[in-house]
């Protein structure tokens, strides 16, 4: 499907599949995907802002506001745990994904995870720096937000694919500090933000830095793909910073091909090629100002929609294991087709807008 036309038909599949009380499922057609994460749906808001559907965008905020507060209880309760040093459940956390009426899920996925509420954060900043108003349940969403967030930063949680729990990961401090940084003009009381947004770095860097690059998580060198995070959208590093600039060239080196794969020791649906990591990456080269890389790697994206102009997640190419696409094919099915969260990325990435 050509340019213009994908990024058309993109544009009308988000708003197609957004549900009346503003939610945005990950994956519509593909069950296990029929949930909403705060991370996916930020990211699609984010596209729906670029291309002015302001009210489209402001429903998902409120959406979102509206279910971190009915679920805020847990903010104390996730304070308490870790104070006292006990395991933070699924009991005792907000939730990482919730039904399209805002209840939380049931799957035994695990739950324990801050990445979203970092990027959710984020993207509600850029949507009131766009104009969106500030609402009442926006300060009531946030205040818990930053509660949750500047008393857990430091604590082990899942990362971004709901993977090693017991770890620490930069992308994850990445997305906390992109959100408490853009949000800080809206809060009244800045000390604890300040405070934690001039430590993280520091401390991001003494554990995740190896070798002149950023790492998946401490005590290995492999690089992940959600390591992007950190120069973009996020501004933990600068563009320029020569060990962001290491860390892209390895991503590149390891898991590109054509497409983004998340990490090389990746496994599900065989370990394939994402089209969300993809535009992601091209998403930093047209911010770098370097549009013939940018513009190789959103062919390929284009050239991997259906006829119907759907983006799926990942595509099963260059696997990292023939035998695990078989396993989960049998298992859950086709990979995941429309999914969301590419499309918008693929909004996001030919807008080529600035982080600012």
């Amino acid at each position: 499907m050509k340019a213009g036309q994908l990024f058309a038909r993109s544009i009308d599949i988000l708003k197609a599949y957004q549900a009346p009380t503003g939610a945005f499922p990950a994956a519509p057609d593909y069950p296990p995907y029929n949930y909403v994460w705060l991370r996916d749906g930020t990211f699609i808001a984010r596209a729906l802002d670029l291309v002015g559907e302001r009210e489209g965008a402001a429903a998902f905020y409120r959406f979102a506001s509206r279910t971190i507060v009915a679920h805020g209880f847990k903010v104390e309760r996730a304070l308490a745990a870790a104070a006292c040093g006990r395991p933070i459940d699924d009991g005792s956390c907000l939730h990482t994904r919730y039904t399209l009426s805002g209840e939380e899920g049931r799957e035994p996925w695990g739950n324990f995870q801050l990445d979203g509420y970092g990027t959710f954060l984020w993207g509600l900043a850029a949507h009131l720096q766009a104009g969106g108003p500030w609402e009442d349940i926006y300060r009531r969403a946030v205040d818990l937000v930053v509660r949750y967030l500047t008393g857990l930063w430091q604590h082990p949680c899942l990362d971004c694919w709901e993977e090693y729990g017991d770890y620490r990961h930069p992308s994850t401090l990445a997305a906390i500090y992109g959100g408490l940084k853009a949000i800080l003009p809206w809060l009244g009381d800045r000390n604890e933000v300040i405070a934690v947004l001039e430590q993280l770095p520091d401390r991001a860097r003494e554990e995740f830095v190896r070798d002149g690059h950023w790492v998946k998580f401490a005590g290995q060198d492999a690089v992940d793909a959600n390591l992007l995070w950190l120069g973009v959208p996020f501004g933990l590093c600068s563009l320029n910073d020569p060990v962001f600039a290491a860390t892209v060239a390895r991503i590149e080196a390891d898991l590109c091909t054509g497409g983004v794969k998340r990490y090389s020791a990746d496994t599900y649906y065989g370990g394939g090629q994402w089209l969300l990591l993809t535009a992601w990456l091209a998403w930093y080269y047209r911010l770098k100002g370097e549009e013939v890389p940018a513009r190789e790697l959103l062919d390929w994206v284009e050239a991997r929609a259906d006829t119907n102009g759907y983006l799926p997640e990942q595509v099963p190419e260059n696997l990292t294991s023939e035998e695990h696409y078989h396993y989960w094919l049998e298992r859950w099915g086709p990979i995941a087709k429309p999914l969301l969260w590419s499309h918008a990325m693929y909004i996001i990435a030919i807008k080529g807008m600035t982080i600012d």
